[in-house]
């Protein structure tokens, strides 16, 4: 063994690489030498070679000084560095720990959702192109509004039609709520927001219609849905529970739906109510069933204004159905008689449902019906031929015989598997009086058809109560919406706001008056504050689809045709509460003045007086706070939030559930931060109690126009009418005006066709009048300024001087007015802050008092 290969710890070296190199030159000093004639024969390419050798030589020396190189054991690399494997990953070696120990730190995807929805389209009894070509009839639409009070079976009773819509049978056994679209409406079991379904159902004859349903809240605090609802809808089927019957939520809706002037139907839900729990004889729950009924119409008498025809509710006429959501099964009197008749075919259903109701008695011995019983002890045909066969009907299923059952249903033709017939009470119950009455909603379907009108029908009142420009049929927009005219120009009311599963957007609901919206078309969305003078709110949009709401699914379509509800996306950016949507076509804005549809919160029973003042719990998250305030505005349409002068930001709602909601929308749907919240306080007014002790006065700053003004307290009783539509200065005449004023509140006539305004808004309970007179004032000056000294009324009626609180219950007179003859001088700069200035000083000098809301509660 060479010793000068090794070290002297015995580490093979190799030789020494100088000796190397010597012996290379040598060789290459004796090529040198080498005859001339050699060289010029390699010549051709000997630069080439002499580059590759060099090159390989660098390498070889490279490999042989990495494999003798002496490398420490610390310094040993076993695996290559992450920088040599992912190239184009940066690397960081962090010595202190940045990130909370509850982040992740590579976050997973998350997917929200805070919806229910189906995971595929279920399959109905009808194709979406079948749905589709209804559309283009509306002599077949008709549009319902479900309304009722809280727990009387709204969704249960909706449920109900849905489940005759679906091939696949549903569990008995379960309750789907299939209208409750959001989870925490099936947490709490309470409805939060109105859900819009349609459905294309068949009449007792066969034909099929598009019935159009909005499933809304019955809580209180979520009356504003149903407002909502009644202004697109064509009728209201009032839902009441057999047992609790007329509530004071009841009433309010009855009064929504005779102010929106729609068609009422009723639903007596919960019959079996009467039969299971309060186990009432089937006399005695007859006479319930009409007294809940004659409520009804009480009610109805009430409140159905003195130029209106007043409507009757009785299963007479056909407009009252009975039913319990709660075991899947409904029927009027007509479709109760369909039984009787496809046993006996020789009593025809139409002769005999209006003799199953009233003080009518069957006579068994002459097979006729008489108004006095042809016995003592004989029962009202209702008892004897409706409720004691369904009595039965629930003694046999409840009495837990299953072959006594079976032996009673197959002699009526029904049967039940063995392993059906062992099932719970309740679903067996529902299944069994599922297959007795067979295609429940038919019943339901004529009801509709009958006593609703359709789009078509109704569109001249819609256009009365519910479009705000002119009436006049030589307007195209016009009269495309009295004729639902597919080719008119566009004109959609857009009432609700539907957020996105993941809580991002927002889908526009609304009705089609006339034209038809399709996918990609460019509109332009006209806000609620938007006038032909005015156009300032205003936008262009392009609608990124249209789709038809089916409660837990949508189907996306082409179009939709007048006459139809739609839901609309792309369009939300710039709708607050409400909209109308017209043509991107600036020809028909300027020619034709087109006029908006009513802002919804004009309609609106309530009042939002609960206030939240909130605030991110990390003060740097203020922004995303307040993008989801500004959802929040947007998903619910009694709600509003603003800014005090501290700075705070107070959401103002309607109630203890309606704030938990919100709460819960904001922390977690919209923002997803924590959020700190003051304790809840009630939001107040501001009155006067007495006239204004002293005229006060205003100068403009540049001190050419006066204005002198007085406050008093209000007539007892007006702003409840004035709130109610009762008086409508934009829909009635001056002359109506002036009659409804001198016959119900005894004004004079001067007086009365002085009344110039109301405030803070077309509907506020405060009252403007130009008390001046002509001798003494320019009428036609005070004419010109007359808009600018309206707007300052209703500023300070919006925020009155005490605590920035809305008036309330005040009139204010102008008793002078000293006006520029330059324009130049009187101008809105000028005139506004000052009738707000002089509205406020005769406010004050009038013993102003606080208002403080009153709860009313009903226990029952």
């Amino acid at each position: 063994m060479e010793e000068s290969l090794y070290d002297e710890f015995g580490n093979y070296i190799g030789p020494d690489l100088r000796s190397s190199d010597e012996d290379a030159s040598s060789s290459s000093e004796s090529e040198e030498e080498a005859p001339s004639d050699v060289e010029d024969e390699r010549s051709d390419g000997s630069d080439d070679r002499l580059g590759r050798d060099v090159d390989a030589l660098a390498l070889q020396d490279a490999h042989l000084e990495d494999e003798n190189a002496i490398v420490l054991h610390e310094d040993k690399k076993y695996y290559p560095d992450a920088s040599e494997v992912f190239g184009d990953a940066e690397t960081l070696v962090m010595e202190e720990d940045a990130q909370a120990i509850e982040t992740p730190i590579i976050e997973p995807v998350k997917v929200k959702t805070f919806s229910v929805l189906e995971r595929k389209v279920p399959q109905t009894t009808y194709s979406t192109q079948f749905l589709t070509s209804l559309m283009d009839h509306p002599q077949l639409i008709r549009h319902v509004a479900v309304v009722g009070s809280l727990h009387h079976g709204k969704t249960l009773f909706t449920d109900l039609l849905v489940q005759q819509t679906h091939v696949d049978k549903w569990d008995p056994a379960v309750e789907r709520r299939y209208t409750d679209t959001r989870k925490d409406e099936q947490e709490r079991k309470v409805s939060i927001k109105s859900a819009p379904v349609s459905l294309v159902l068949p009449s007792s004859r066969g034909k099929h219609y598009l019935v159009n349903l909005l499933d809304c809240p019955g809580h209180v605090n979520f009356s504003d849905e149903s407002t909502a609802a009644l202004q697109v809808a064509d009728g209201a089927a009032l839902v009441v529970d057999a047992v609790e019957g007329v509530t004071m939520t009841t009433e309010r809706l009855v009064k929504a739906a005779l102010k929106a002037n729609v068609a009422l139907v009723l639903v007596v839900n919960k019959v079996d109510r009467l039969i299971i729990e309060l186990k009432l004889p089937p006399a005695d729950a007859y006479f319930k069933l009409l007294h809940t009924i004659e409520e009804v119409n009480a009610l109805v008498d009430a409140n159905t204004p003195a130029d209106r025809e007043k409507q009757r509710l009785s299963p007479e006429l056909g407009n009252v159905c009975f039913a319990s959501g709660q075991h899947g099964w409904s029927f009027t009197l007509e479709s109760f008689a369909q039984l009787y008749a496809e046993t006996h075919p020789e009593v025809p259903a139409s002769a005999l449902a209006p003799r199953l109701w009233g003080d009518r008695y069957f006579n068994p011995q002459t097979r006729t019906f008489t108004k006095k019983p042809p016995y003592p002890g004989a029962l009202r045909s209702f008892i004897q031929f409706i409720l004691e066969p369904l009595y039965k009907m629930y003694s046999k299923v409840l009495n837990g015989d299953p072959k006594e059952l079976s032996t009673s249903l197959r002699a009526m033709g029904l049967r039940l598997r063995k392993e059906e017939l062992n099932l719970n009470p309740r679903p067996l119950l529902k299944l069994v009086l599922g297959k007795f009455f067979g295609n429940s909603a038919t019943g339901f379907v004529d009801l509709v058809v009958r006593h609703v009108p359709s789009p078509l029908e109704t569109a001249k009142t819609k256009l009365e109560s519910v479009y705000t420009g002119s009436p006049s049929p030589e307007m195209s927009v016009v009269r495309g919406i009295l004729s639902c005219d597919s080719k008119a120009p566009l004109m959609v009311n857009i009432v609700k706001l539907y957020s996105s599963p993941d809580g991002t957007t927002f889908s526009a609901f609304g009705r089609v008056y006339s034209g038809e919206v399709y996918e990609n078309k460019d509109v332009k969305v006209l806000g609620e504050a938007y006038s032909a003078e005015d156009d300032e709110d205003m936008c262009t949009k392009t609608i990124e689809g249209v789709c038809i709401a089916q409660g837990r699914y949508k189907i996306q379509v082409n179009r939709i045709p007048a006459g139809n509800w739609v839901l609309l996306e792309g369009v939300d950016a710039s709708i607050t509460k409400s909209a109308t949507i017209t043509d991107a076509d600036e020809d028909l804005l300027q020619d034709e003045e087109v006029g908006i549809f009513r802002p919804i919160h004009i309609g609106f029973g309530t009042t939002a007086v609960m206030k939240l003042a909130v605030e991110p719990l990390n003060p740097a998250e203020l922004p995303k706070m307040l993008e989801g305030l500004r959802k929040i505005s947007k998903s619910y349409p009694l709600v509003r939030t603003k800014v005090e002068e501290s700075g705070e930001h107070v959401i103002l709602c309607t109630g203890e559930l309606a704030a938990d909601c919100i709460l819960h929308d904001l922390r977690r749907m919209y923002s997803e931060i924590e959020i700190k919240v003051a304790d809840p306080v009630v939001a107040f007014c501001e009155t006067v109690a007495e006239t204004s002790s002293v005229q006060c006065f205003a100068e403009t700053p540049n001190r050419k126009n006066k204005l002198t003004m007085i406050s008093e307290p209000l007539d007892v009783g007006l702003a409840q009418d004035i709130e109610s539509g009762a008086i409508n200065l934009d829909q009635m005449g001056q002359k109506d005006v002036a009659r409804f004023f001198q016959s119900k509140y005894k004004w004079d006539l001067l007086a009365a066709r002085s009344l110039w305004a109301f405030g803070p808004e077309s509907n506020g309970p405060n009252v403007l009048l130009d008390d001046t007179l002509a001798t003494e004032v320019n009428k036609t000056s005070l004419g010109l300024i007359k808009d600018s000294i309206v707007q300052g009324f209703q500023w300070s009626c919006r925020e009155g001087p005490l605590s920035d609180e809305p008036i309330r219950n005040t009139k204010f007179k102008i008793l002078d007015a000293t006006i520029a003859s330059e324009p130049i001088h009187r101008g809105g700069g000028q005139v506004i802050p000052t009738a707000r200035r002089v509205a406020y000083s005769a406010f004050l000098t009038a013993t102003p008092r606080m208002l403080e809301p009153m709860y009313a509660l009903e226990i029952q």
